[in-house]
């Protein structure tokens, strides 16, 4: 099972809370985070792109990096560990971000990929002039398959000339082209969007809510595994997901109760009012998911417990049929990171050398 690290390239990492840990983002801590999954073999390391915050007392992803920017110095200060950088589709055209991950490739022969993002929050785009109006909720996976369509003619032979309803190239050239394969990642959880990721993508990250509870997974590969299908394509399930580790499970929980009695309602109500302008989102959409979340600072799976219950959740995970890896984040990433390569992972059959399971 890949094992991968959702960058803390946000303040305050993926809890919506004024009582977990408050932390504002820098490369310093981006590094040190991704040298640690390194370190502890990691197979890679992923940044979003989060152009507004949802603000509230807790001011939630008011700070932000910038993904390709800092995955290039990232790229610069590892050696193995694969790097992904994300773009909001709707702000850099095609042929520009093609260029700029031709340049990290030649950073990291070998090692780079590109995450697709949409865009569900208007706010984004609206506070820049380039919101397209509310058709793009109906439309935006069509410009991500244009969009798609463009770098990969790029990245394969330097030149496009595709002619589409979103993008025309006419012999747009972009060179040196990448050493290898860069390849694509989306997050698409309705079916439109795993539809989307099976027909252009190598990996789809999916989602599940609950505490501990690992049974919510399989219905979700199981339908990129149908689109899969539909597609003739593999493209990879890698399940977003959130460890709150401790030496006991009561002390974990008690952790996760702290955050709870600090969730951000008024950054909660921020997301869910922009969530809510694409009123023909289907159930599993990922604004589906935040319309019909509970008041809790994460909706994403949570694995909250001692160390040697996370590893035995870990390995039931992966034995789900389709889930080829896990991208994780944590309470705070430098604890989180440290007890994860040293005290959870020893314990996780389904990432011990073979030699060591059988």
């Amino acid at each position: 099972m890949k094992l991968g690290v959702f960058l803390p390239i946000g303040n305050n990492g993926w809890l919506i809370s004024s009582t977990s840990p408050q932390f504002m983002p820098s490369f310093e801590l981006n590094r040190d985070v991704t040298l640690k999954a390194e370190r502890f073999g990691f197979d890679f390391a992923l940044s979003m792109i989060k152009l507004r915050g949802f603000g509230g007392p807790s001011r939630y992803w008011d700070f932000n990096l910038e993904s390709f920017t800092l995955m290039a110095g990232l790229a610069a200060v590892t050696t193995r560990i694969k790097l992904f950088a994300s773009v909001a589709v709707l702000s850099i055209p095609p042929a520009i971000i093609a260029r700029m991950a031709a340049t990290i490739d030649s950073i990291s022969p070998g090692r780079f990929g590109v995450n697709i993002v949409t865009g569900w929050q208007k706010a984004e785009y609206e506070q820049m002039g380039i919101w397209p109006g509310e058709q793009h909720f109906a439309r935006r996976y069509e410009l991500a398959e244009e969009y798609a369509t463009v770098l990969r003619d790029l990245w394969s032979t330097g030149v496009s000339d595709h002619k589409g309803e979103f993008y025309q190239m006419t012999d747009c050239r972009v060179a040196p082209t990448p050493a290898g394969h860069i390849s694509l990642i989306a997050a698409g959880q309705s079916n439109r969007g795993m539809k989307f990721a099976a027909e252009h993508a190598d990996y789809n990250f999916i989602s599940a809510g609950g505490i501990n509870d690992v049974s919510q997974v399989a219905p979700h590969t199981q339908r990129l595994l149908a689109a899969n299908a539909e597609a003739g394509r593999d493209c990879e399930a890698m399940l977003l997901m959130m460890v709150i580790a401790d030496e006991t499970d009561a002390a974990a929980m008690a952790k996760w109760d702290h955050y709870v009695a600090g969730t951000d309602t008024e950054a909660l109500a921020w997301r869910d009012s922009q969530a809510a302008a694409d009123v023909k989102a289907e159930a599993h959409s990922t604004v589906g998911r935040m319309v019909r979340s509970d008041r809790v600072p994460t909706n994403m799976l949570r694995l909250i417990g001692s160390y040697e219950t996370i590893a035995r959740q870990m390995d039931e995970l992966a034995d789900i049929p389709g889930l080829a890896g896990v991208m994780l984040t944590f309470d705070d990433f430098l604890i989180g990171m440290e007890q994860f390569g040293t005290r959870i992972m020893p314990l996780m059959k389904s990432r011990l050398p073979v030699t060591q399971a059988a």
